[in-house]
């Protein structure tokens, strides 16, 4: 019987990298599906078990080993002989800190958490971690993505292989309370990192600065903001025109955003403020054009609304993506809309709020943004209610299929049964026919959301088994990632 090639199985499996079940039984079928099989499970380090952990000191080498025994560091192991594979070198996701954490519980269960003081097993852990990513840096021939949030630092830049393991990283996660000798050393290293994701709490590291700096490719640039060093805008002066997407979350005053103008490669950008005043300075690119801007994201406050209709009329002709988030609505918020309709023809993804008394909108919305496939608007309170979304956006759509109903409030009108089926009947007879995805996001203290109908369920139901529905979901606020 002849046998799938390795590129054949790679492609398959690759489909079940997020099924750890299925390929845990791949390996268990003949040693070429579990060479296979390990190699995409062990990619990623923080999908890493107590007992993944263990194979790793079991991988770990003699003198490392040693180093264990001579500090009293027992940790058993799943087997005594020499693992199957180099484990280690299939790693091409590493969070840091998780992996201190791991190993910290691992010893604490292996000797008694009662047994040792806290100190001692710190001390311990961080022996344990240390010959690990010696094993890491040493084993990973191209590491693609490390986490170092808010980690006691290990040295591992300095590692024999580690200039070989780290040359091609793309993405790196990294806070400011980290030491300006690891940044320069790792700009020793990673020029052609796409991804950085920046988290400042206290001071500023130059050598954070020197690794922006030196970054050719960069492409997205995340920045987290809880404090304000006194050399953050040369940090933002560093900032190389390469990028594409910029996510800028502003946990304090005082962030000035004039080094956005010269990003003018920029498809990507998202803006999130808890502070209306903190966009004091947005005037500044309210006539700045970005003749490639994509996506347009705020996910908490807005700035003066006079200033984002001037963003939009010189950028908004290319805009896909637009999110507003409901708690910044209410300010002239309907101008704002308008200028949606009258400024973002290709528009294809929007969530915004539009007032109960503000229909009209709506339908100058869907009718004028003719590439419109998904919208978000919120229900309840001063917005509108689901029974006159539904029956806009469906009557005056042409291509939406996908409508999000954002329950912040309890909506004014409950929407009855009848009401609801007539709205289906009316889309059904839709030419050319099409069908919609339907979501809503509630939680437990709406009460008058459409799904708190049972009636309404059944209403739904019976769309879905005609096919006029094609996804029906419920998600909760929790479970939210984004707006």
């Amino acid at each position: 019987m002849p046998q799938l090639t390795v590129d054949c199985l790679d492609e398959i499996f690759e489909h079940l990298a997020d099924d750890e079940f299925t390929l845990r039984s791949c390996i268990l079928v003949n040693r070429l599906w579990c060479k296979v099989s390990v190699k995409i499970l062990w990619r990623n380090a923080w999908n890493y078990n107590f007992s993944d952990f263990r194979t790793l000191i079991a991988c770990l080498p003699s003198e490392s080993k040693k180093i264990l025994s001579n500090n009293r560091i027992m940790i058993s192991t799943p087997t005594l002989e020499i693992p199957t594979f180099d484990y280690a070198s299939f790693c091409k996701i590493l969070p840091v800190k998780r992996t201190y954490k791991m190993l910290e519980l691992l010893i604490g269960k292996q000797i008694g958490n009662h047994s040792i003081s806290p100190q001692n097993l710190f001390i311990k852990a961080h022996i344990t971690t240390q010959e690990v990513f010696k094993m890491f840096m040493n084993q990973i021939t191209s590491l693609k993505i490390l986490d170092y949030l808010h980690y006691q630092e290990i040295g591992f830049t300095s590692y024999p292989g580690a200039r070989n393991c780290l040359k091609y990283l793309s993405e790196l996660y990294c806070s400011s309370d980290t030491s300006s000798d690891f940044f320069y050393q790792l700009s020793q290293i990673c020029n052609n990192i796409s991804l950085l994701d920046i988290t400042i709490v206290d001071r500023l590291p130059h050598g954070l600065i020197n690794l922006i700096s030196v970054q050719q490719s960069l492409k997205c640039l995340n920045l987290s903001i809880y404090y304000v060093p006194t050399d953050l805008s040369l940090l933002l002066t560093r900032v190389p025109n390469t990028l594409t997407k910029l996510r800028l979350y502003g946990g304090s005053d005082g962030i000035s955003l004039s080094f956005i103008i010269r990003l003018t490669n920029l498809q990507e950008l998202q803006l999130s403020y808890e502070v209306k005043e903190w966009f004091k300075d947005f005037e500044i690119l309210q006539y700045t054009i970005f003749p490639k801007l994509q996506v347009l994201k705020f996910k908490f406050e807005l700035p003066n609304w006079e200033l984002l209709v001037k963003f939009l009329e010189h950028n908004g002709k290319n805009l896909e993506e637009i999110y507003f988030c409901d708690y910044s609505m209410g300010y002239n918020n309907n101008s704002l809309n308008l200028s949606i309709a009258r400024y973002c023809p290709i528009l294809k993804n929007l969530s915004t709020g539009i007032e109960s008394n503000e229909l009209e909108t709506l339908k100058i919305i869907v009718e004028s943004c003719h590439n419109l496939k998904s919208i978000k608007v919120w229900c309840g309170g001063s917005f509108i209610n689901e029974k006159d979304a539904l029956e806009v956006i469906l009557e005056y759509s042409k291509n939406i299929d996908e409508i999000i109903l954002y329950y912040h409030y309890d909506a004014q009108i409950e929407i009855f049964p009848e009401e609801l089926d007539s709205i289906f009947i009316n889309w059904s007879n839709h030419i050319p026919q099409k069908s919609i995805s339907l979501i809503l996001i509630t939680d437990t203290c709406i009460v008058s959301s459409l799904d708190k109908n049972q009636k309404n369920l059944e209403i739904i139901e019976k769309y879905i088994d005609l096919g006029i529905i094609k996804k029906f979901e419920i998600t909760d606020y929790e479970d939210l990632e984004y707006i």
